[in-house]
């Protein structure tokens, strides 16, 4: 009974080891399976995210420090100017009394040791004087001193500021490079499954998953055609990331029933849901409330639309794995088995 080597050698497990990596860089390029690069892309964009914040309280606080310390160096300087203002009348009267006599011998007899009694309250005022002066040389001194340093912190600080607001900027640069990679893998993947873009690829940067936020901002009915990507079915669109989860379904789709999914309505603008308000009364949701006008829903047809039949019970099966579901009220009131919509919270990749 020949036994199974338990030993593999160095070049057959490389050989392994290389065979799986191609396996799975072959099933992350395949344009079949958008998980992973949906993935990637919103992994990127949350670090993207992340350092882009930082790097705003960063410069927030680095501002602030700076303003602080501008507010400081200006209140020394404008307290150094008011003691020179000070200073200089009490250092004219103390050279004054040299120049000028005190009393009729002038200095001399206070030099001389000769001085009165009538000379000592003038006397008393030249040392008051000088005393005064004195204090204020001092006084200028050392905030002439704790001026010089705080500017020293000053510059210090502003140097390490601009040190870390230059790191995190790299960062940010970096991580936007890699977002702007994968997206344009993405990208790819989509054009080569059929999704339809210009000639400057306008089309496709709404396939961005970063852009599926901002779509969001804007009212019901009301998001610019720039905000939307467009469907493997030609004239429909949705929200970024509503169309790239709905890519990946109508790949599963076609394997199981050879053909895509058949749409007949997804992104309605607000002209659009109010005529079919007013058409189909009862059957549609009031203009300004309805999910089609938020990217987010679709109405489908070739054999979905068909409550229980088997392209419905597939839908209800597997929809979920991509983020798309058949709402509870659409199962009685009003009864629309055609109609289904995305939920980003449902579409997390593990």
């Amino acid at each position: 009974m020949a036994m199974t080597s338990l030993f593999v050698l160095p070049d057959q497990a490389q050989a392994q080891v290389m065979t799986q990596a191609e396996a799975a860089e072959q099933r992350r390029q395949d344009p079949s399976n958008l998980t992973e690069l949906r993935k990637e892309a919103e992994q990127a964009a949350k670090k993207l995210e992340d350092a882009t914040k930082a790097l705003e309280k960063r410069q927030a606080t680095a501002k602030a420090a700076r303003d602080q310390l501008t507010t400081k160096l200006r209140l020394l300087r404008e307290a150094e100017l008011q003691l020179g203002r000070i200073r200089q009348p009490v250092s004219e009267l103390a050279e004054l009394l040299y120049e000028q006599p005190i009393g009729a011998d002038g200095v001399v007899p206070f030099l001389s040791g000769d001085a009165d009694i009538d000379m000592l309250p003038a006397m008393g005022s030249v040392n008051y004087m000088l005393s005064v002066r004195q204090q204020a040389v001092e006084r200028t001194s050392a905030l002439a001193q704790q001026t010089e340093t705080l500017a020293g912190e000053a510059q210090e600080l502003r140097a390490g500021n601009l040190l870390a607001e230059a790191q995190l900027a790299a960062e940010v640069d970096l991580l936007r490079k890699q977002s702007d990679k994968i997206v344009k893998s993405l990208t790819a993947a989509l054009v080569k499954l059929g999704i339809k873009i210009d000639k400057v690829g306008r089309a496709a940067l709404g396939c961005n998953p970063l852009r599926a936020a901002t779509a969001g901002n804007y009212p019901n009915g009301l998001i610019p055609r720039a905000m939307l990507c467009p469907l493997q079915q030609k004239g429909h669109s949705l929200r970024a990331d509503a169309t790239i989860a709905f890519v990946s379904l109508n790949e599963a789709y076609k394997q199981t029933f050879g053909r895509p999914i058949c749409v007949t309505d997804a992104y309605r603008n607000l002209t659009e849901q109010q005529s079919i308000y007013y058409r189909r009364p009862g059957f549609a949701a009031v203009p300004g409330r309805s999910n089609h006008g938020l990217g987010l829903a679709v109405d489908l047809c070739g054999g979905v639309e068909r409550f229980r039949s088997a392209e419905f019970n597939w839908m209800e099966k597997n929809g979920k794995r991509y983020g798309w579901f058949h709402p509870d009220w659409a199962y009685s009131s009003p009864f629309e088995p055609w109609h289904w919509e995305y939920d980003p919270k449902m579409d997390k990749l593990p």
